[in-house]
C-alpha cells in the first residue's frame, strides 16, 4: 500500500510539472515586431499590387458605375418687412425664427405641394432626404439646397421648395412672404461621388487587407526555420548546429531575417 501511495504522488508530480511547463511556455510566446517588419518588407510587392489594382478598381466604380449627382441652391430671407423691434426681442429672429423656417420648409404640405406642382413620381419622405438646409452663421438668410442626379431638375426642385415655402411660411405666420434672395442655378460641376477620394480610400482599403493578412500568416505560422524555433516549439535545447557556408543560403537567411534571430539568441 505504501509503494502504491508512492507511485501515485510521483505521477501528481509529473503531470503537475508538465502542466506547469506547458503554462510558462504559452506565457513566453511573443510576438517578433521585427519578424513581422521582415515579412512585410519582404512582400512589399504585394502591397504594391493591391494599393494599385484597389485604387483602381475604386475609380473605376466612381467614374463609370456610380450615378453623378448634382446639388443647386436657392436662398430665402428670414425677415420681413413687417418685422419691428418688439417681435425681434420677443421672438429672437436671428436664431428662433429661422429654426422655425427650418422646421416649416421641409413640411409634409409643402413637400407635398412640390410634388403636385412637378407631377413627381416620389412621395414626401423620398423628397425630404434630397434637400438640405443651412443657415450662415450669423445671419437670417437660409439656403435651400436639392441634391438630384439631373442637373436641371435639381434647379427645378429647389426653386419649386422656395416658392412653396415662402407661400406656406407665409399663410401659417400671417405675414408677408419671406424674400426669395436668389433662386438656383443649374449646376455644371457634380457634387458627387469623389472620385479621387474614393480611389484613395480603395487603395488604403487594399493595404490594409493585405498588411492584415501577411501579420495573421506570420503570426500562425509554426514552421522550424531556426535552432531557438525548435526550443521555442519542442522545449528542447539545440545541441549543435551547422553552419551556412552557402553564400546563397547565407543571402537567404539575411532577406528573411533568420540571421538576426540567431545573433539575438546568441547574445542572450
Amino acid at each position: 500500500m505504501p509503494f502504491k501511495n508512492k507511485n501515485t504522488a510521483e505521477n501528481q508530480n509529473l503531470t503537475t510539472g508538465v502542466i506547469v511547463n506547458n503554462v510558462s511556455n504559452e506565457e513566453d510566446e511573443e510576438i517578433d515586431l521585427f519578424e513581422l517588419y521582415i515579412e512585410i518588407k519582404r512582400r512589399l510587392w504585394m502591397l504594391i499590387v493591391a494599393a494599385v489594382l484597389c485604387g483602381s478598381l475604386g475609380y473605376l466604380v466612381s467614374r463609370f458605375v456610380l450615378t453623378p449627382t448634382y446639388t443647386s441652391t436657392s436662398m430665402i430671407y428670414v425677415m420681413t418687412k413687417e418685422t419691428t423691434l418688439t417681435s425681434l426681442a420677443d421672438l429672437q429672429i436671428g436664431s428662433q425664427l429661422t429654426a422655425d423656417y427650418k422646421v416649416l420648409v421641409t413640411s409634409r404640405t409643402v413637400l407635398e405641394d412640390v410634388i403636385k406642382k412637378l407631377s413627381l413620381h416620389m412621395d414626401y419622405v423620398d423628397l425630404r432626404r434630397k434637400i438640405s438646409l443651412e443657415n450662415p452663421q450669423n445671419t437670417r438668410i437660409l439656403n435651400i439646397s436639392v441634391l438630384d442626379t439631373d442637373p436641371q431638375r435639381a434647379k427645378q426642385l429647389t426653386d419649386t421648395v422656395a416658392d412653396c415655402a415662402s407661400a406656406y411660411i407665409a399663410d401659417i405666420m400671417e405675414q408677408d412672404p419671406p424674400k426669395i434672395i436668389e433662386y438656383g442655378e443649374i449646376p455644371l460641376r457634380k457634387t458627387g461621388p469623389k472620385t479621387s477620394r474614393n480611389a484613395l480610400m480603395a487603395a488604403l482599403l487594399g493595404v490594409a487587407l493585405v498588411c492584415c493578412g501577411i501579420v495573421i500568416s506570420t503570426i500562425t505560422n509554426d514552421a522550424i526555420k531556426t535552432e531557438d524555433d525548435i526550443e521555442k516549439y519542442f522545449g528542447v535545447p539545440v545541441l549543435a548546429s551547422i553552419p551556412e557556408i552557402d553564400p546563397e543560403a547565407a543571402e537567404k537567411a539575411h532577406k528573411y531575417g533568420y540571421d538576426y534571430r540567431r545573433k539575438k539568441t546568441e547574445k542572450e
